[in-house]
């Protein structure tokens, strides 16, 4: 069942958002000061391409440097990112098979916000 899901959101949502990290990233890695931003892009990006069967759990060893970082991002991409999740979500939401995938783009707006200090691992 997750790898059906998984390339359905690929097709129809996953590789449009993954392409929004992407450039992201692109721009941090652009601004040499934001690297460590474009790293989590990218980490995000790879979740944003196949995000059913994995989960987002918070880091115990980030500090207080990923909150200060966390608020760097809000402000540059994070809200943008989330209001492309809010908006293919609610879009996916309106038809009867898009909703575990506007569900899953729902799931995916706290760590387009926020991030640094999060880890993505595998479900069991």
């Amino acid at each position: 069942m997750r790898l059906l899901l998984n390339l359905i959101w690929l097709v129809l949502c996953g590789l449009w958002m993954a392409i929004g990290y992407a450039l992201a990233a692109l721009v941090c890695f652009v601004l040499i000061v934001t690297i460590p931003f474009g790293f989590a892009s990218l980490r995000i990006a790879n979740y944003a391409l196949w995000p059913f069967g994995r989960t987002v759990v918070d880091d115990p060893s980030a500090g207080a440097p990923s909150l200060i970082g966390n608020v760097l991002w809000l402000v540059l991409a994070g809200w943008w990112l989330a209001i492309g999740h809010l908006v293919t979500g609610v879009a996916l939401c309106l038809t009867i098979i898009g909703i575990p995938l506007g569900l899953a783009n729902f799931k995916l707006i706290p760590v387009s916000l926020l991030p640094l200090g999060k880890k993505i691992v595998e479900t069991a």
